[in-house]
């Protein structure tokens, strides 16, 4: 496998490369399962105005993703090196998992 770049330009150049670290398909789903878990954490805490649930959304978030890397992809998570572009990524991804433009098994 070719070694990925150190630096991205964008976004859109950064992506493949998040890709290519996410192609376990329970990664996948645990990736998934983290990000909803996020915006449900985001909607109760200001549903009940209990904005301390909100220290929980990074531990569930990189909690499920990082069981994905750490035991499923046995890789690093990107969000080490490239934190806000891994993070708009994986908001990337559940969208398309969430809409079915982008399977599990890739």
């Amino acid at each position: 496998m070719e070694t990925p770049k150190k630096t991205f330009s964008s976004l859109k150049e950064f992506y493949p490369y998040y890709l290519s670290e996410h192609q376990n398909p329970t990664s996948r789903k645990l990736h998934f399962i983290g990000t909803a878990f996020l915006f449900f954490i985001l909607g109760a805490a200001i549903f009940f105005s209990k904005y301390i649930l909100l220290l929980f959304i990074p531990i569930v978030g990189y909690g499920f993703a990082w069981v994905g890397h750490f035991f499923f992809e046995k890789n690093k998570p990107a969000t080490f090196k490239h934190p806000f572009y891994s993070l708009a990524s994986d908001f990337i991804l559940f969208y398309h998992l969430a809409s079915g433009k982008e399977k599990f098994n890739p």
